[in-house]
């Protein structure tokens, strides 16, 4: 079976410092990360005016590419299933 790195999955997770629901999310995609092995980058959407202007307070969302796959609560068996898919 390839690994995330070979096949390059890597998710986005456009979050906040002082947000509970993206420590949350966090959370769980490295929970998600030990069973379904893909890259995550995590960006202060405050760091970029574009971006916190692009999702303001919709957040945290996690994206693949340009594919939001959920926000505010993460999605487990959407998740899952996604990467699943994708592999």
């Amino acid at each position: 079976m390839e690994t995330a790195e070979r096949r390059g999955i890597a998710l986005t997770l456009y979050s906040r410092r002082w947000c509970h629901l993206c420590d949350d999310m966090l959370a769980g995609l490295q929970i998600l990360q030990a069973r379904e092995p893909f890259e995550l980058a995590v960006i202060d959407v405050d760091s970029e005016p574009a971006v916190a202007q692009r999702y303001g307070e919709r957040v945290p969302v996690l994206l693949h590419g340009e594919r939001e796959l959920c926000h505010f609560h993460l999605d487990l068996p959407a998740v899952t299933d996604y990467l699943r898919k994708i592999r």
